[in-house]
């Protein structure tokens, strides 16, 4: 069993920079990839970006890739979401997720524990 706890949501101003955490309990957060979706209202949840168990490979979806960064601290059992340049269009729940192997992946499908979602909104 995994839990997920991010933080670091908020009101800004387009252009702007915010970093997500996402908090992990457990022992085994180091064998699970990890990744990133969101979903603003009304519409589905998307994918923002994965990172594999080691950290060495990443993948974003077309929307946020140069601007947006995700990482992991393994030792400290969280994961990250730097986003820079935010938009108007980023406005959105946050979550994060832990998948059920161990690679990159981009469905939700594949994830199987999700956070409680962390509030960005981007004004103009």
């Amino acid at each position: 069993q995994v839990q997920l706890v991010e933080s670091g949501g908020g009101l800004v101003q387009a252009g702007g920079s915010l970093r997500l955490s996402c908090a992990a309990s457990g022992r085994t957060f180091s064998k699970y990839g990890m990744g990133w979706f969101r979903q603003a209202p009304g519409k589905e949840r998307e994918f923002v970006a994965a990172i594999n168990w080691s950290g060495g490979i990443t993948y974003y979806a077309g929307s946020v890739k140069g601007r947006f960064t995700i990482s992991r601290d393994n030792a400290k059992n969280t994961e990250y979401l730097q986003m820079n340049s935010l938009e108007p269009e980023d406005t959105a729940v946050y979550y994060c997720a832990a998948a059920s192997g161990s690679n990159w992946y981009s469905t939700v499908s594949e994830y199987r524990y999700w956070g409680q979602g962390t509030q960005v909104t981007v004004s103009s």
